[in-house]
């Protein structure tokens, strides 16, 4: 038996090995979040400074993921899979091991350069070991449902672990995740001698980093200011145009370059481009839910972090139930030109049910319609956009095209994350000066929460509608061919 065949016999781990890696990358942008006051009490820094914990990640993991998925092609995934990992894990036991807010800040940066050699690796051996069509609407499925549902799954976690051990095992946890992965990934994963080497393009990758770099960083350091002052700062600004500027110099260097970081065939494709754009957008409202639900149960409703965990729970097990359902059996009878706007207006009404929350809202009645309504839309968007993201691409580009996906999601989530943050501070800051001589002090800052949420909640909604309406003329119409992928790998290996 080949390396192939043996590594295709074995496929079934191999995704177990995948969506563990995937499950360690993705609840590490939520899993700290619980964790972060009391790593502020022990380690003694500012509020202002807390948000880097979160920040420095987010800036190393999305600059330097186009960069991580050429190298899977470059270098050959099986390698660059295993650096993934144990660095990831290496990092993270510094992290639980910091002893300063700069040691910290440090790890967290290198636990995102390390993700983003992990995130997309794992998605391009997820490409190439199911090329068949049933069993590869099932395996995107089930990953789509680890992708969408990490977030909470990282709330979930991180509270246990705050509340009954110590924050450091928030990242210590990764360690333990790492094991199983780069054991079960040195047994079952094959070294792919027809991977295609290629030379770097040193230009695109230089201006993808740095632009990836100057956006999430313009983001992030307008959310550090009140109001709408962190939009109109000089360095919010400065940033956010040299990452435009940057990222529409990538795009003139990459139709020269003869070794393109990214080829634009990847994302010219009608179905591969409505993916990235359908995944970035529902990012950017998905995780206002996230945050906002968050601070609403542990600061309004007085949750502990188990319990605010637990809230979760009911959306992570629909987001899985629908993500399988959605790529096993919607797929392949459904348009994705009809499934994903579809999915996305489901999420834009579980939004706007959640704008009904008040001081003492119920749980079952007020909080769980919405959270589901929002598992069933993300379900019908992120497993559809995994699978649709990375079909058809040819198998030098597929380390690229999961980069690809990955930075959508993970660019959205910062410019969601920022951008909502700041319309709530501002509406509360508002509502709490308008309403500071009719409300007694003890309800007008609860109220003002409550209020700035509401209207990040509307705003949620709106860009899930917008999303809609963009990315449905986009899609092609007709259910894909999921074969596609089959049939490149077939012709490669005849040739």
């Amino acid at each position: 038996m080949t390396l192939t065949q043996t590594h295709h016999a074995r496929r079934w781990w191999i995704l177990a090995v995948l969506g563990l890696a995937q499950l360690m990358v993705v609840l590490d942008a939520t899993v700290v979040s619980i964790a972060l006051p009391h790593a502020q009490r022990d380690l003694g820094f500012s509020n202002a400074d807390r948000q880097w914990i979160v920040t420095a990640y987010s800036l190393a993991f999305g600059s330097l993921l186009l960069l991580g998925g050429r190298l899977a092609d470059t270098l050959g995934r099986r390698r660059v899979f295993l650096a993934g990992v144990i660095g990831f894990a290496a990092a993270s036991a510094a992290g639980g091991a910091a002893v300063s807010f700069g040691m910290l800040v440090a790890a967290r940066a290198v636990q995102g350069a390390f993700g983003a050699l992990l995130a997309p690796t794992a998605l391009s051996l997820l490409t190439t070991t199911f090329t068949h069509p049933d069993e590869r609407g099932k395996a995107f499925g089930i990953y789509g449902g680890i992708a969408a549902a990490g977030a909470s799954v990282g709330l979930l976690l991180g509270g246990f672990l705050t509340q009954y051990l110590d924050w450091r095992f928030t990242m210590y946890v990764n360690v333990a995740i790492a094991l199983p992965v780069s054991a079960g990934g040195a047994l079952l994963l094959a070294r792919h001698a027809g991977e295609v080497r290629q030379r770097i393009d040193r230009l695109g990758t230089a201006l993808a980093c740095a632009g990836l770099f100057a956006l999430v960083y313009g983001f992030a350091h307008a959310a550090t200011k009140s109001g709408s002052a962190g939009w109109t700062d000089p360095q919010t600004i400065g940033f956010l145009a040299a990452g435009v500027a940057l990222l529409a110099w990538f795009v003139l260097a990459e139709r020269r370059a003869p070794h393109p970081l990214l080829p634009l065939r990847v994302p010219a494709d009608r179905n591969r481009g409505g993916a990235y754009g359908a995944m970035f957008l529902a990012s950017v409202g998905m995780f206002g839910v996230f945050l906002f639900v968050t601070y609403y149960l542990e600061t309004v409703l007085r949750y502990s972090p188990v319990r605010t965990g637990l809230a979760f729970l009911p959306l992570t097990g629909a987001v899985l139930v629908v993500s399988a359902l959605a790529n096993t059996v919607l797929i392949t009878r459904v348009s994705p030109r009809i499934l994903v706007p579809a999915g996305l207006l489901i999420s834009a009404g579980g939004m706007a049910l959640l704008t009904r929350i008040g001081l003492h809202s119920a749980y079952a009645p007020t909080i769980l319609p919405p959270l589901l309504a929002l598992a069933a839309g993300l379900g019908l968007v992120f497993a559809p956009c995994f699978s649709l993201g990375t079909l058809g691409v040819a198998g030098a580009d597929a380390g690229v095209a999961s980069a690809t996906i990955n930075v959508a999601q993970q660019i959205g989530g910062s410019i969601g994350t920022a951008l909502l943050n700041s319309i709530a501070t501002s509406a509360a800051a508002s509502f709490a000066a308008s309403h500071a001589a009719t409300l007694p002090p003890r309800l007008l800052a609860p109220t003002a929460a409550i209020h700035s949420y509401i209207v990040a909640f509307w705003v949620g909604a709106a860009i899930f509608v917008l999303a809609a309406v963009l990315v449905g003329p986009l899609l092609r119409p007709g259910v894909p061919d999921l074969g596609a992928n089959e049939r490149m790998q077939g012709a490669l290996a005849s040739a």
